[in-house]
């Protein structure tokens, strides 16, 4: 069972429902434990104020992975990995633009800030901008459709 921000369970009111779905969690936990393997994820802070909750949890529950965000040129290889996938092609100053944008973007993110998400959310914007960009043009072939230019990648 994965449970992404599972913290969300509690929420901040930590109301009954949410002590009843972290009690049957638990108990299912141990019930089951030999069938059953439980993942929680999400934010560290608000991960570690969620065990807190329930005393059932620190016993049951032995395993942390802490998964550090990703570097510019991390997040530019997953760019390019979506870029791959949907069969486009960067051009090379539209590649220096999006490591930029990336660089930028870890230097002023707050907590909350997910960069895989950053990422796609980039590269959906770069598809937006193309096809405003070729909307405006009157003769298109494959090469032109399936490539991102420099115009392209900006975050407006």
């Amino acid at each position: 069972m994965f449970i992404d921000e599972a913290y969300a369970l509690v929420g901040q009111n930590k109301d009954d429902y949410g002590k009843e779905a972290v009690a049957t969690l638990i108990k299912r936990m141990e019930d089951d434990r030999d069938r059953l393997i439980v993942i929680l994820a999400g934010y560290s802070n608000e991960m570690n104020s969620f065990i807190e909750t329930n005393p059932g949890f620190k016993s049951r529950i032995n395993r942390y992975i802490d998964f550090k965000d990703y570097s510019a040129q991390e997040m530019l290889g997953i760019f390019k990995l979506f870029l791959k996938q949907s069969q486009y092609k960067l051009a090379k100053e539209a590649e220096s633009i999006v490591l930029s944008i990336f660089n930028e973007a870890l230097k002023t993110s707050d907590k909350g800030f997910g960069n895989g998400r950053f990422v796609r959310n980039t590269f959906e914007q770069c598809l937006e901008n193309q096809a405003n960009r070729l909307a405006k043009l009157g003769d298109i072939d494959r090469n032109i459709l399936m490539r991102i230019e420099a115009e392209d990648v900006s975050l407006d």
